[in-house]
């Protein structure tokens, strides 16, 4: 469980999260919706130690994460986009990857399998398309078995086939009673697989709901739609600034 209890940061005159409050609950998964400069990266950061709070409290089972590391091994992170060693074939990345947890020895191979890495371990980091690259920051993710997985924008460069893997992947582990955030502009992505939404808008929490309720408030059957309804209902859209 994660929890954040009005937490709050700035940067310079840009308040980017304002009185959060949240608590995101193990076998759920959460779709961390809100548009540009909203607030989402930094909350995600901020979840991972990258990103230290001016105020309030954040704490992972109960345990606040403050001045703390250890609580990041039960963490799975998937950038939107990974950035690696070019010089490092995909074998030497991960044997890297694994030499730092060396106490996990049942690591999770699945996705190297099923995406298709494995006849691709001799090739270099620098060689890779963006997809591939994107199928082994998947890899990774998944690699340690954490418990609590975030991932960002994690179909992007993603073929269809891939796309309905990972997918796949992300239900399984759902049933296992891992805890998921995810962001994605590809709501459909996530139409199979989300439990909760949360809408950040201007640092603030401005919706927090079960899908089915979001549902049931905006008389829409599919997730997307639901999603469209609400932000146009309640005016959470970034307005541009127009000129005569």
């Amino acid at each position: 469980m994660i929890s954040f209890h009005r937490v709050n940061k700035t940067y310079g005159k840009l308040k980017t999260l304002s009185e959060v409050n949240l608590d995101l609950k193990m076998g759920h998964c959460y779709a961390l919706l809100g548009p540009n400069g909203s607030g989402k990266t930094t909350l995600i950061k901020s979840i991972l130690g990258m990103v230290i709070p001016d105020s309030g409290e954040i704490k992972i089972n109960n345990q606040t994460i403050l001045g703390q590391f250890i609580y990041r091994k039960q963490i799975g992170y998937m950038p939107q986009i990974g950035q690696y060693p070019p010089g490092l074939s995909m074998a030497q990345l991960f044997d890297m990857v694994k030499g730092l947890r060396p106490e996990v020895r049942n690591t999770d191979n699945e996705l190297i399998e099923t995406l298709g890495l494995q006849p691709l371990m001799n090739k270099r980091m620098y060689s890779l398309s963006g997809g591939t690259r994107q199928k082994v920051s998947a890899a990774l993710t998944f690699l340690f078995r954490p418990s609590i997985l975030i991932l960002d924008e994690p179909t992007a460069g993603l073929d269809p086939v891939a796309v309905e893997i990972l997918k796949q992947k992300l239900v399984e582990e759902k049933k296992a009673g891992k805890l998921f955030i995810i962001t994605s502009h590809i709501l459909s992505d996530l139409e199979e697989i989300v439990t909760d939404m949360i809408y950040l808008f201007e640092g603030t929490v401005r919706y927090n709901s079960p899908v089915e309720d979001l549902k049931t408030e905006t008389h829409e059957a599919s997730f997307a739609k639901a999603i469209s309804s609400l932000i146009k209902n309640q005016d959470l859209q970034i307005k541009e600034l127009v000129t005569p």
